[in-house]
């Protein structure tokens, strides 16, 4: 096997250099940049250099990316990840250009720097980069990335890079803070203040008559999902997550976060009126909507400028959006084997010992071990390597081997939407379900989860592929690839505020393969010192004894017997009646007014009828 990797390797390398790559080289420093990005609330934004957004990077098909990222922050550590790219070793790439931290690195302390190396001589299409460190893209730190190719399938005039994504108005940690808290039980997800079009509002893009433009859409946002539509226009999709398509003509899409959909779009003959290019938030993603949220809105197709702006443009239904599983790839690879491995991950939102809401695969909240996984990889003794153990019981590691064909079954019991996208791979969408949240004549809606002698609809010649899809509400997928990437690649929700609640798996692909090709940088090394993180050992960083998983990170213990979500919040409204009550007899003491006793009465009822209502 060795042999075989090291003759491709060369191979790719020696391609490379026939092809006449270029490389293209950045240094960046984040920092915080007050901007006012809806011009509604002054914030401070991630930006690199002094400047934000952070630029888009073009890159064309076999180029190399150097790119420098030194920490400027004073207290929080960071990282980068490179979405939709596989970093795949047999094409001369390393595992630990992957990004998420104490996966694939060690975070990168202020002040230090860790060098992304690497090229990308197969893929080509939209993708993009972000931090991969707690929640922090949600302030900015984040970029399209386009890999050009001189070989595309499809002609166009002019391309646009249109990112679409929420806004939150306090900083991502402290948003963050007040959601993993015993006072948030429901695990209600911050909800964004705005939505952003290119890191504005009511922004414009220039047509010309007759022209066709490819419009690359990519949303880049934490949580929400958008619809995208254009009035009087029709979009064909031609590529999608960096994989190009069978074209398909639709009047609206539907993106959520971390998906990225490429259209082709022909201008109108005349210019004598300008159109809408609206975005709409899906707001059956919030548990509430604030009265001042601004659910859609409208931007400009520019025409002629001295045409009156379009007015804002609305659909009845969204019914026509595009529902992926119904794709094909350009290529027509066909459907893969039966697998050889299969994992169930059940996803389940719920509450443990301390009162925070967290997620869960298979009733195991992902929580991350004391050296990076890729390490443990690295360093672990050869007949241990395969060992699931070794690599700590809250990741949800599965080990797979190299060449067999795995498949991914996700069952949703829980009636939200979740994106969930693979680092390293594009799958097949073998199975998608549609939500199952409407009550039936057989009783309340609950979840359907994969019945595999059952399926709800035929296999696909020739499945979708992508890197990120949606799970529905009480619904379920299939996925399939072929482990043909050695490497450790995580499997998460890209709504962050899930990530962050634990709703990860990591996958341990070929071990065995990777430690004889990947070799770790000095930088690496010494990235991991400056963080004081161990560079050899098991999960819990022991290296004497490597099934000792002695002091391993756990998530913390269930709730005691009979202590329920219903329990807390009954808990936490009677905490604010006791304070409403004790606020009355300071104000009565204080005030010689007559107390309206029956006003009080009625909004204590109120309050305990509405948290009956939503903890029922």
């Amino acid at each position: 096997m060795q042999r075989i990797l090291g003759l491709v390797l060369t191979i790719a390398a020696l391609a490379q250099v026939a092809l006449g790559s270029q490389t293209h080289e950045y240094n960046f420093t984040t920092g915080w940049v007050r901007k006012n990005p809806d011009g509604m609330h002054e914030k401070q934004m991630i930006g690199f250099n002094g400047v934000w957004p952070p630029p888009d990077i073009h890159l064309n098909k076999g180029d190399r990316l150097i790119l420098r990222l030194t920490n400027g922050f004073e207290n929080l550590t960071t990282s980068l990840h490179f979405h939709g790219l596989s970093h795949n070793i047999t094409q001369g790439n390393l595992n630990q250009m992957d990004g998420p931290e104490m996966v694939t690195q060690c975070p990168i302390m202020p002040g230090d720097t860790f060098v992304y190396n690497f090229t990308v001589p197969e893929q080509a299409g939209t993708f993009w980069y972000h931090s991969h460190s707690g929640a922090q893209y949600t302030d900015g730190m984040r970029g399209a990335l386009i890999i050009h190719d001189d070989e595309e399938p499809f002609e166009y005039d002019e391309e646009m890079v249109i990112q679409v994504t929420d806004l939150y108005h306090k900083p991502y940690y402290q948003a963050l803070d007040e959601f993993l808290t015993r006072y948030n039980p429901t695990g209600a997800e911050p909800v964004p203040e705005n939505i952003l079009f290119n890191n504005t509002v009511n922004a414009s893009i220039s047509f010309e008559p007759s022209k066709v433009y490819l419009l690359r859409f990519l949303n880049v946002g934490t949580f929400v999902s958008q619809y995208i539509f254009m009035e009087d226009h029709e979009f064909t999709i031609v590529e999608v997550d960096g994989v190009y398509v069978q074209p398909n003509t639709t009047d609206v899409l539907y993106l959520g976060t971390g998906q990225r959909t490429s259209v082709l779009v022909r201008a109108k003959s005349g210019s004598e009126k300008n159109y809408a290019l609206m975005q709409t938030i899906d707001q059956t993603m919030l548990d509430v909507i604030p009265p001042n949220l601004q659910l859609n809105r409208t931007n400009q197709v520019v025409y002629n400028r001295s045409a009156p702006a379009a007015d804002e443009y609305f659909l009845d239904t969204y019914d026509a959006a595009t529902n992926d599983f119904y794709l094909s790839p350009l290529s027509g690879k066909p459907l893969f084997p039966e697998p050889d491995y299969r994992i169930k991950l059940d996803v389940v939102m719920d509450n443990l010992g301390d009162g925070v809401n967290y997620a869960f695969f298979n009733n195991v909240s992902y929580v991350h071990p004391k050296i990076p996984t890729l390490l443990t990889a690295m360093t672990a003794p050869k007949e241990l390597v395969k060992n699931p153990m070794i690599y700590g019981d809250n990741v949800n590691a599965f080990v797979l081997e190299y060449g067999e064909i795995v498949e991914i079954v996700l069952n949703n019991y829980d009636d939200g939407r979740h994106p969930f996208h693979l680092h390293g791979h594009n799958f097949q969408i073998v199975q998608k379900s549609p939500s199952f949240l409407e009550d039936t004549e057989d009783g309340p809606a609950e979840p359907v989860p994969y019945n595999e002698s059952a399926p709800l609809m035929d296999f696909p010649e020739s499945p979708m592929l992508r890197d990120t899809v949606i799970l529905e509400g009480n619904g379920h997928l299939v996925l399939r690839f072929v482990a043909d990437n050695p490497g450790m690649w995580i499997f998460h929700c890209h709504v962050d505020w899930h990530l962050e609640q634990g709703l990860a798996a990591v996958f341990i692909e070929a071990p065995d393969v990777l430690r004889e090709v990947e070799q770790l940088s000095e930088n690496f090394k010494q990235v991991c010192y400056n963080a004081n993180i161990p560079t050899v050992g098991n999960a819990a960083g022991n290296k004497d004894n490597w099934l000792d998983l002695t002091g391993l990170p756990k998530q913390p213990k269930p709730l005691p017997n009979g202590f329920t979500l219903k329990g807390y919040v009954a808990f936490a409204v009677s905490s604010m009646v006791a304070v409403w009550g004790l606020y009355t007899i300071v104000q009565y003491g204080l005030h010689e007014t007559t107390q309206d006793d029956e006003l009080i009465y009625n909004t204590l009822k109120n309050l305990l009828k509405e948290s009956e209502q939503n903890s029922g």
